[in-house]
């Protein structure tokens, strides 16, 4: 794959809010991405590109905007939790990662993927394809290349592409759990994983399960003040637009 990309470079650490948007809750958030995005996604346009990764960094973080759909299963690695279908073009989901847990090496099966750090902190390792894979092929194996590893803060925003690359993303904290939003755009139910060592591929899936019962031990670990909602309960995923459908959740890649 050649080394320059015509996508936004994968700027984990980057937290400029130059021309700010007004965009104050995630509902705010989800109004103007569907604004943004129409009925295109993200599609090849890149300019379209630029103005959601800015909407994504307009939105700070506020728990109560999000903490209905921060479901977490004790022994999981993460889990991945629909927020909004959008139009079928893109999806927006919040991802909850346990202590120390971390995603296998992933592509995105050619989709945008933009992501922006609610609570906690998360590091994100990027790698090179494979040299004779020429970005896609994995018939054959080698080691996968680390590129670089860049931290996430509460806030923070990265945009990641297959022309970019592979990455992984983990909670780096032994003591607390972390919570992140991630848009694809187009959505996709299938993505391949790496071995780091041999560079092998293999396919996984990343299709949703819809959930009605809530039962999260996630508010245990994170300040009591900001994340006491998530306490147990039984409840369908209160509506944040008027597209929006029942909450889902997978727990594996």
């Amino acid at each position: 794959m050649a080394s320059s990309s015509p996508f936004p470079s994968s700027s984990a650490a980057s937290t400029n809010t130059a021309d700010k948007l007004s965009v104050k809750t995630m509902q705010d958030l989800i109004s103007s991405l569907n604004t943004t995005m129409g009925d295109n996604g993200l599609g090849k346009d890149l300019s379209t590109v630029r103005k959601v990764k800015q909407l994504m960094h307009s939105y700070t973080s506020h728990s109560q905007d999000w903490a209905q759909h921060a479901v977490y299963h004790e022994g999981t690695r993460y889990t991945r939790n629909l927020v909004d279908d959008g139009n079928g073009k893109y999806n927006l989901l919040i991802l909850v990662w346990g202590e120390g847990q971390s995603s296998p090496i992933h592509d995105h099966a050619g989709s945008h993927c933009m992501m922006k750090l609610l609570a906690g902190e998360l590091n994100e390792d990027l790698f090179a394809w494979p040299a004779q894979a020429g970005g896609c092929d994995t018939s054959d194996t080698e080691n996968l290349r680390l590129k670089r590893t860049a931290p996430l803060k509460t806030n923070s925003v990265a945009y990641m592409h297959d022309n970019i690359g592979l990455h992984r993303i983990g909670n780096p904290s032994s003591t607390q759990k972390a919570v992140s939003l991630h848009l694809y755009s187009p959505p996709y139910n299938m993505c391949k994983t790496f071995n780091e060592s041999t560079g092998a591929a293999a396919s996984s899936s990343c299709t949703a399960e819809r959930l009605t019962k809530l039962n999260s031990t996630f508010s245990a670990t994170l300040p009591a003040h900001n994340y006491a909602c998530l306490s147990n309960t039984t409840a369908h995923i209160s509506v944040l637009t008027g597209a929006h459908k029942s909450g889902a959740a997978i727990t594996s890649m």
